[in-house]
């Protein structure tokens, strides 16, 4: 059972955490140094963005996600809880306050692509480069719960 919550100051090593340990599982296309690159980023940003953790009996989060409006710009889950529903528990909370949601994959991820077009996402277009201008192509994904 999990639970879905903000995130709290308190909260920043272990987000951290979650997204290592989920680049490192799924982010294998990355050159070292553009991963070396992107964590000293995401070590500046991460711990004090508004996001929204999947969190376990003892409130440990097992996954997060940022929402910008209604673009989810990140969506970790420990490597340890793939497969138990966290991301999907996580995409349905963001669909319940955006009914209308949008978000972008690496193409290269093809284990989060298929985990997006199984919940309904569809492709919008594509990009050559990620949002950070490098050469990471981009698949950009739209789900609706419009008719």
């Amino acid at each position: 059972m999990h639970t879905i919550r903000p995130s709290r100051p308190e909260d920043g090593p272990r987000v951290v955490e979650i997204w290592r340990l989920a680049v490192d599982a799924t982010h294998d296309f990355l050159a070292p140094a553009d991963r070396a690159a992107i964590e000293q980023d995401v070590r500046g940003f991460l711990p004090a963005a508004p996001l929204w953790l999947a969190t376990d009996e003892r409130d440990v989060a097992l996954g997060f996600m940022l929402l910008d409006g209604a673009k989810m710009e990140a969506l970790f889950i420990e490597p340890a809880h793939h497969g138990r529903g966290i991301g999907s528990a996580l995409v349905a909370h963001a669909l319940a306050l955006h009914p209308v949601l949008e978000t972008d994959v690496n193409e290269q991820n093809a284990q989060a692509v298929g985990f997006y077009l199984r919940l309904g996402f569809t492709e919008t277009g594509r990009s050559t480069l990620d949002g950070q201008g490098r050469a990471y192509p981009l698949i950009h994904l739209r789900c609706s719960l419009a008719p």
